[in-house]
C-alpha cells in the first residue's frame, strides 16, 4: 500500500463520519479583547483585567517670593518642583508594579520602582523601592497635597527608601496595616543603598473604625500610629532641617556623627465629611549622636492640625484622590472649576541638649513655628492652581534669632 491509499484509507472515513481529519489544526482561539482609553490617564488593559498598563505625570511649576526680604538673603525664583512620568500596571492579575522617575532640576531621581505581588487584599508583597510606611502627610500624593509642600514634621518622616513590606487592608478596609525590612533612611531624607549592614524596621498601623457605617458623622475618620527603629551610624544619618516653603535650612549639626539606635513614633489622625477635610500628626525622632568623645541621646519633636474646606460644594475626599469639580472649568459656559481653602499650624522644636553640646551648625535656630493658608483652584481632576501665603518664625521670636520667613508661592499643577 503506497502513504497516498495510506492516507486516504484514515481520512475519508473520518470525514464521512462527521470527524474533522486526526491532522487537521483547530483554530487557535481569539486573543482577549483588548481596551484602551482615558480613566484619569492613559491606559491599555486586556478584557479580563488581568492586564493593565497605565501612563501617568505630575508636572508642577512653582514661583516662589520671598516677602519682607530686604537682605535678599533668599532667592525669588520660578522652577520646576516635580517632573514626573510614571507607569503603573498589573502582570498576570496578581502581580503590580510602578515606576517613578523624577527629572525636575535636571536630574534623574528613581522615586519609586517596585512590585507587588497580591495574594488577597489582606495581604500583598511589595519589594523595591517605594515610601517608608510612617508619615501621614509623606504617605498622601504630592498631586493631592493641601499645600504647595508638605508640614515641618515630615522634616522627621522618612521619604522613600529600599527593602520589602507587607501591606493590606482588613475586615474591608476598618483596619490597614504596612510593616517593612529597610535600609533605613535619615530624618526626610531618601537613600538607594545602604552604607551598613543594619537595617530599619517600619510599621503603621489605621483604624477606621465607622467606615462600615454610610449614615455616621464619623464615617470618615481614621486614626493611626506608625514607628521605625533602627541602628545608625555616620555622619550621613545626620539631617538638616528646613522651612517648609522657601526651604532654606534653619538647624544642621557639624562635627557630630550618628551612634547608636535610632527611634521614630508618630500618632495621627485624619477626618473628613462633605466639604470639609482636616488631618494631625505628631512626630518624634531620637538618636544617640557623638561628638568629640562625648555621646548623648538627641530628640526632636514636631506638629501640625490643618484642615480645608470646599467652597463650592464638592467632597473634600481623604486626600489620597483628586478634587472632582462638579463642572470643569469652561469660561464660556460660566463654568470655573472648583474652589477649597486651606490653613495649617506646624512647628518643629530642636532638643535643648543638641545646643548644650555644641553639636548644631553656626546660625542654627532651636524651633520653628509657621502658619500657612491657600487657596485651591481645581479647574479639572487633571489641572489645578494654588497660592499659598506662609509666615515662619525661629526661636520664639526673641532677640537676636533668626528673622522671620514670609513667603508667597504659586504652583500650575497637571497630573494624571
Amino acid at each position: 500500500m503506497t502513504f497516498r491509499q495510506l492516507i486516504r484509507g484514515f481520512v475519508v472515513p473520518a470525514v464521512i463520519l462527521g470527524a474533522p481529519p486526526v491532522f487537521a489544526q483547530n483554530t487557535p482561539p481569539a486573543p482577549p479583547a483588548v481596551t484602551a482609553g482615558w480613566r484619569d490617564g492613559f491606559y491599555v488593559e486586556s478584557g479580563n483585567g488581568d492586564f493593565r498598563l497605565q501612563i501617568g505625570a505630575l508636572v508642577q511649576a512653582d514661583g516662589r517670593f520671598a516677602l519682607d526680604d530686604d537682605q535678599e538673603g533668599v532667592t525669588d525664583t520660578f522652577a520646576i518642583r516635580r517632573l514626573r512620568p510614571s507607569l503603573r500596571g498589573r502582570l498576570a492579575r496578581h502581580f503590580e508594579f510602578f515606576v517613578n522617575p523624577d527629572f525636575a532640576g535636571g536630574t534623574v531621581v528613581v522615586q519609586d520602582a517596585y512590585l507587588d505581588t497580591v495574594f488577597t487584599p489582606a495581604f500583598r508583597l511589595r519589594v523595591g523601592k517605594g515610601k517608608t510606611p510612617f508619615g501621614l502627610e509623606r504617605l498622601l500624593p504630592a498631586a493631592t497635597m493641601l499645600f504647595v509642600d508638605r508640614a515641618l514634621p515630615t522634616a522627621l518622616v522618612p521619604n522613600r527608601d529600599l527593602g520589602v513590606q507587607v501591606l493590606g487592608d482588613l475586615r474591608g478596609g476598618v483596619v490597614s496595616y504596612a510593616a517593612g525590612v529597610l535600609n533605613g533612611v535619615a530624618d526626610g531624607g531618601s537613600g538607594d543603598t545602604d552604607t551598613t549592614d543594619s537595617k530599619d524596621l517600619a510599621g503603621r498601623v489605621v483604624v477606621r473604625p465607622f467606615t462600615g457605617n454610610s449614615t455616621s458623622l464619623l464615617r470618615g475618620l481614621a486614626l493611626a500610629m506608625a514607628a521605625t527603629r533602627g541602628e545608625q551610624s555616620g555622619t550621613a544619618a545626620l539631617p538638616a532641617y528646613r522651612s517648609a516653603l522657601l526651604q532654606q535650612p534653619f538647624f544642621s549639626y557639624v562635627g557630630a556623627a550618628a551612634d547608636g539606635v535610632r527611634v521614630r513614633w508618630s500618632p495621627q489622625v485624619s477626618y473628613f465629611y462633605k466639604q470639609f477635610s482636616g488631618l494631625a500628626e505628631y512626630v518624634h525622632t531620637e538618636l544617640p549622636v557623638s561628638k568629640g568623645g562625648v555621646r548623648e541621646d538627641i530628640g526632636h519633636d514636631a506638629w501640625q492640625i490643618a484642615g480645608s474646606w470646599m467652597l463650592t460644594g464638592e467632597a473634600a475626599g481623604d486626600g489620597s484622590a483628586a478634587v472632582r469639580p462638579r463642572a470643569n472649568f469652561d469660561f464660556g459656559a460660566g463654568h470655573l472649576g472648583a474652589f477649597q481653602i486651606a490653613a495649617r499650624y506646624h512647628a518643629l522644636r530642636i532638643d535643648r541638649r543638641a545646643f548644650a553640646l555644641g553639636l548644631p551648625g553656626a546660625g542654627s535656630s532651636r524651633e520653628a513655628e509657621a502658619w500657612t493658608v491657600g487657596l485651591n483652584w481645581y479647574l479639572t481632576p487633571n489641572v489645578k492652581y494654588v497660592v499659598n501665603v506662609e509666615r515662619t518664625t525661629f526661636d520664639g521670636g526673641a532677640d537676636g534669632a533668626r528673622r522671620p520667613e514670609n513667603a508667597l508661592v504659586f504652583r500650575t499643577q497637571l497630573s494624571f
